[in-house]
């Protein structure tokens, strides 16, 4: 039997007021909001999990004294960056795919051992690649998608569209220059529709909503793998993806210091799963033909998302590139 894999995930939770008060207000959030609920980082953590126990694979998590102990043995940071900061010397860090949204934003690069450097799309490799403070090896590592959990109904009720708004910045630009202009267009073709905005929901909530639409429209600037998307296309909902392309535009970084591009919005799309458009003239132009098409059953995005996304298979490419450090290293 294979030594288990020392895996590291941690949302950042620092002391506040005293010394260990982050355990006692971890206790009373969790009272108050009930169980956290996981965003995009924790999803690639979760999901690469529920893969490895599927493959039967045995780990550990946060296992920090007994990484100690294990002289050489290989850290599995799939996330935050502020954990590589807490593996001991000594050992080398397979780092992703939970990293920052842009290098410039950690500091750990020069001496961290980071003998490989994990993101989710080949944009962002891309971005990583030319920014880097120094060349680490990178590749490509998509989570796997909970296919048996986000499926599709024995039927759909109803033609309603899913409006999924995650945009994140210049929302008083985009508010009336994209997102009315959409929902004027619905009301004209006659589709009831719901709008849902990101971070305003709960995960159950979404997956019901997901087996009363026939279809959905998608907005957000970039994504780098794009779960709910996924899970969309997972539960047999085509879409119509806003894809602007363009530069990457977070304004924490751009246009100063940092400009990239293109980017996409669904770096994993063909064409069973939907359409794209670039703005609101083109997505007048496209969301006739694209209902039609929903309409008559021409979409079959399930099948791509079973195809490529896969939580064992997944699991199972992860351990290859890890595998693959150790024995460079031995």
């Amino acid at each position: 039997m294979s030594a288990p894999l020392f895996l590291f995930y941690e949302e950042p939770d620092p002391d506040r007021w005293f010394t260990g008060d982050r355990h006692v207000r971890r206790v009373i959030r969790r009272l108050l909001r009930g169980p956290h609920k996981p965003g995009g980082v924790m999803r690639w953590y979760l999901n690469l999990r529920t893969g490895l126990d599927r493959l039967g694979v045995s780990y550990r998590v946060n296992d920090y004294k007994g990484l100690r102990r294990t002289p050489g043995a290989v850290a599995h940071v799939v996330g935050k960056p502020h954990v590589v900061d807490l593996i001991p010397p000594g050992h080398p860090i397979v780092y992703g795919p939970g990293v920052a949204a842009h290098p410039y934003e950690n500091d750990f690069w020069g001496r961290a051992d980071i003998a490989l450097l994990l993101v989710s799309c080949d944009w962002f490799k891309a971005m990583y690649d030319r920014d880097l403070p120094r060349p680490i090896p990178s590749a490509v590592w998509p989570a796997g998608v909970e296919t048996d959990l986000w499926a599709p109904p024995a039927a759909r009720p109803s033609k309603k569209v899913l409006v999924y708004d995650k945009i994140r910045w210049r929302r008083d630009d985009y508010g009336p220059s994209l997102l009315q202009p959409i929902f004027d267009r619905l009301k004209a073709e006659g589709r009831d529709y719901v709008h849902l905005r990101y971070g305003h929901y709960e995960e159950e909530d979404f997956r019901r909503l997901l087996q009363e639409v026939s279809a959905m429209v998608f907005l957000c600037e970039h994504e780098t793998q794009g779960f709910a998307y996924l899970q969309t296309l997972s539960c047999g909902v085509p879409i119509l993806a806003w894809d602007r392309g363009g530069d990457w535009q977070d304004p924490s970084l751009y246009p100063d210091r940092v400009r990239f591009g293109p980017v996409t919005s669904v770096p994993y799309f063909d064409s069973r799963c939907g359409e794209r458009f670039a703005d609101a003239a083109q997505f007048q132009e496209k969301l006739g033909p694209f209902l039609g098409r929903v309409d008559a059953g021409s979409y079959q995005p399930r099948n791509y998302v079973v195809e490529h996304f896969d939580l064992a298979a997944r699991a199972r490419a992860y351990l290859d590139l890890a595998s693959a450090v150790s024995t460079r290293r031995a």
